[in-house]
This record gives C-alpha cells, structure tokens and sequence, in this order.
C-alpha cells in the first residue's frame, strides 16, 4: 500500500501548486493590462482635424496614433506645404503638421541652406517681407538680407554663404584626434579646436594636447604629434628648457593675450584687427629668463566715409588687412535704380575703392577695373 499512500499524499500538494500558478497568471495579466492601457493613454488618438476651404481622406471620428491622412484645398487654395495634396500624421493627440489651406498667392516658409527665417511661422500672406539669419559662420551673399512674398513666390530669396572670415573643416593630424568638439562644416572666426595626441606621442612642445584656433579664414600653426618615450630621456628641446614655473610672472604683449599655457610653453594670440611678428610660442630657457617674445603690429585700415564725396558719410570704417567691403554710395544718377556701392579693400595698411557699382557690375565682378589708393 505504499504506492496508494504516497499517490493520496501528493494530490493536495498538485492542487495546491496550480492554485498559486493561477493566482501568479493572474497577477502577471493584470500588470499586463495595466501597462496596455497606461501605453494607450499616453499615446492619445487625434480627432478630425477642422480644415476650412478643403477635404480629406479617410474620414473618422478618432484616428489612432500613427493614423495618416491626405488632404487637398480648394480651388485658389492650397496647402501649407510644398505640394497639391499634403498628408499629416497624428502624434500623441496632434496632428503633424496641422491640415491648413492658405490662399494660393500667399507664401509657404522657405527653406534658407545655412539659415533660417526670424519668424517661426509655416506661411506668409502675399506682399510679406521675411526676414532671414545666417547661421554662424556664414553671412548673406551681396548683404541680401530679405525677400517678398509676390503672388505665391519668393522674390530675391537670401543666400546664405561661407563667411570669409570663417574656417573649414580643420586638417587631419596623424597620431591625433579631436576632442571636446562636434562635427562640423564651418567654424566662425576665433573658433578653437582641441587636439589630443595618441598615447606614447606628443606635440612639439612636449604636451599630449594642443589647440588651434580660426583666425582670418585659416587655421593658424597645425600641431605633430610625434613619437615619445616615456622611459627616461627627454623629449626634443627640453635641453635647453625648463617648466614655466620657474620664470615667474608671464609676460605680457601689447594688443595681444595668453591663449594656452602648458607645462613648457605660453602661447599667444594677437587681438583682431592685429597680426603677429615673431614667435608664437614663449617658453622658459634654463637661466629661468623668457624666450624672445612676439610683437602685435597694426593689420588694418581705416577709412573717413566723410572724406570721400561719393560715399554716404557713415563715420570711420576699419577693415581688417585683405578683407574687402562694400560701403554705400551717394545716389547721382536717375538711372540707378538700385542702390551702388564702392567695393573697398585693405592691403597691407592701403585702402582701394572703385568707383560706385550697381548689382549687375559687383555680382560680374567687372565693378574693379581703375582703383584709386588711399594712404
């Protein structure tokens, strides 16, 4: 009778084990439910959306999240983006973008490369001037800054191009990356960007990091990252230099500051409107002295409009050394129906201006021609 016994004393143990499977079900579906429709509540459905002056397909009540639909406007409407017939899709209770028909002499908000419009608006009624804004490191090409909305098209839409002051991509180092900074295509003027070398080799100036900075449109002094051992003898030129510390108070230059210090060097950086003569670098010499010290001399002009009778007098104007302005003339002539402008550049410390040019001439580049000087 042992099987019998055994057989009767398992049974109420197998009950017992599948009630507490289904309490466990149980609890498992309703934690499960839970979650369904928590996930559901925070991902609300959208309800028809009120289109005025147009129709839409496929017509419900409620649409799920996800749910898209087509919509086209009326005759001498149409919709608020570029096409006859739009779609938008619900999103959380919203339909994106919202179902709008505008008039068909209005304007849709343009797409500005390297810019954007002022206004966070998706259209703009007929005979609307609209503003735009370069991103940074680009500037408007020929100062063109808006446009006009003229029976549903952009008249004179602003350009947004590559700043002459501003720098490309910076150049590859081998044995090095680039640290603390996102990809980019421009970098504005006075950007810096950080370079780390490989483990086991270093800079020049015997540091595993350097920066360069944008200035005038170029990258200033590239780093090299060259092989150091780290077992005992020291790193090139380190003979005849010593930590910066010992030389007590950094020295100082006239229009120009400190950019880095590292272990061995100062590095330094003259203002805008300045360029450098003489060494980048400071570093400490063994007899705990300076090293020769760089000097910032003037990389500019400057230029009284009120001097010239065919400019319109707007003070004095200082342009860097190579950079080339336009500065606005006096109207003299009927026949200019655009605004003219002098085309103005520095070289080497010497203003040069042409005559007054309209669009067609500066844009053909045949506005140079004879310059007159001025000292």
């Amino acid at each position: 009778m042992p099987f019998k016994r055994s057989e009767q004393g398992s049974s109420p143990c197998f009950i017992i084990v599948n009630k507490m499977s289904m309490r466990y079900l149980g609890f498992v579906l309703l934690v499960w439910m839970h979650g369904v429709l928590h996930a559901q509540d925070a991902a609300k459905s959208c309800s028809a959306p009120k289109l005025a002056g147009g129709y839409f397909v496929p017509v419900e009540r409620n649409y799920p999240p996800g749910a898209k639909i087509t919509y086209a406007c009326d005759d001498r409407l149409k919709p608020v983006v570029e096409d006859w017939w739009a779609t938008s899709t619900c999103e959380n209770g919203t339909w994106v973008h919202e179902p709008q028909c505008i008039d068909e002499q209005d304007c849709i908000s343009p797409t500005i490369p390297n810019g954007h419009n002022s206004k966070n608006s998706t259209w703009y009624k007929n005979e609307s001037v609209l503003r735009t804004k370069c991103n940074s490191g680009y500037e408007h090409k020929d100062r063109v800054t808006t446009a006009k909305c003229v029976d549903g098209n952009w008249l004179s839409l602003p350009i947004c191009q590559k700043s002459t002051t501003a720098c490309g991509q910076p150049p590859k180092v081998p044995h090095a990356v680039i640290i603390h900074q996102r990809y980019q295509e421009v970098f504005p003027a006075d950007s810096e960007v950080q370079y780390k070398c490989e483990d086991g080799y270093a800079t020049e100036e015997a540091s595993s990091s350097k920066s360069i900075y944008c200035i005038a449109g170029n990258w200033d002094e590239v780093p090299t990252c060259t092989y150091s051992s780290r077992s005992g003898s020291n790193t090139k030129g380190s003979q005849t230099q010593i930590p910066i510390n010992n030389c007590g108070r950094h020295p100082t230059i006239e229009n120009g500051d400190v950019v880095e210090i590292a272990d061995m060097f100062l590095r330094f950086r003259c203002n805008s409107f300045y360029r450098r003569v003489g060494p980048e670098k400071v570093t400490c010499d063994t007899d705990r002295t300076w090293s020769d010290e760089p000097m910032c001399e003037a990389a500019y002009c400057s230029l009284d409009t009120s001097e010239y009778p065919d400019l319109i007098p707007d003070g004095v104007k200082f342009i860097k050394d190579g950079d080339r302005v336009e500065l606005k003339c006096v109207k003299k002539h009927w026949r200019w129906v655009t605004d003219h402008y002098s085309l103005v550049q520095c070289i080497n410390g010497k203003v040069k201006l042409t005559k007054c040019c309209g669009y067609f001439e500066r844009n053909t580049n045949t506005c140079w021609g004879p310059m007159t000087e001025s000292s």
